[in-house]
This record gives structure tokens, C-alpha cells and sequence, in this order.
């Protein structure tokens, strides 16, 4: 378990925290968002095509503040599951484990998702 930010940096529906992970031997941008009171943390890459989905740097909720989307494909996720809600999506975001005490959000390596060794 790896600290990630400070809660009070994730606004809900608000701009995300990125963070850099190895996902099967290759660093991938990941990012934490806040979603009705709880963090929640996904690969940065469309299940459309593997490819960053931010349209500004850290902004991933589409207008409403409802769903997560592509800016490329605008293909929709459900933020809580990362399960595609709409558009070009082929299945769901890869879904990060993160956990939230003390002020601070915490990601959980796995054997396919681990912090980047320098």
C-alpha cells in the first residue's frame, strides 16, 4: 500500500490526482477521482483503444459531472465501477484498489499493477 494524495486534493467530480504504475512490464498513466464522497482509481486508458482519455490534463468527468469519458472516442464509464456506460468502449476501465484514512488515499500494488522502481 502506497500513499497517493492528500482526500483533500480529490474534489468530488472533480480533477483527478495522476499517478504512474508498470501494468504488465509497461509504465501506464493511472488516475484517483472522488465520486459521491468515495475515491475510485482506474489505468488512464480507453477499453475503446488503449490510449490516454483526458481532454485537459487530470479532467475526466464529461459535462454533467455524471460519467467518466474519452476525449477521444467519448466513450462513457460509470465512475464507482469503471463498467462502460456508452460510446465505443469494449468492456471496462482496469480498475485500480485504493483506500482512504487518516486524510489520506492510499493505493494497493498487485501482481499486474505495481509503483514504477527508479
Amino acid at each position: 500500500m502506497l500513499a497517493l494524495c492528500h482526500s483533500a486534493d480529490l474534489g468530488d467530480a472533480g480533477l483527478a490526482v495522476p499517478f504512474d504504475v508498470l501494468y504488465m512490464g509497461f509504465t501506464c498513466r493511472a488516475f484517483a477521482i472522488r465520486f459521491e464522497g468515495q475515491v475510485h482509481a482506474y489505468l488512464n486508458r480507453c477499453s475503446h483503444v488503449a490510449m490516454e482519455m483526458d481532454f485537459q490534463p487530470n479532467r475526466f468527468f464529461d459535462h454533467s459531472g455524471r460519467f467518466l469519458i474519452c476525449a477521444t472516442h467519448g466513450a462513457m464509464y460509470q465512475p464507482q465501477t469503471g463498467e462502460c456506460r456508452g460510446g465505443p468502449c469494449h468492456g471496462g476501465l482496469v480498475k485500480i484498489q485504493v483506500s482512504e484514512f487518516d486524510g489520506v488515499v492510499h493505493w494497493h500494488t498487485s501482481h499486474n499493477l505495481k509503483p514504477l522502481e527508479f
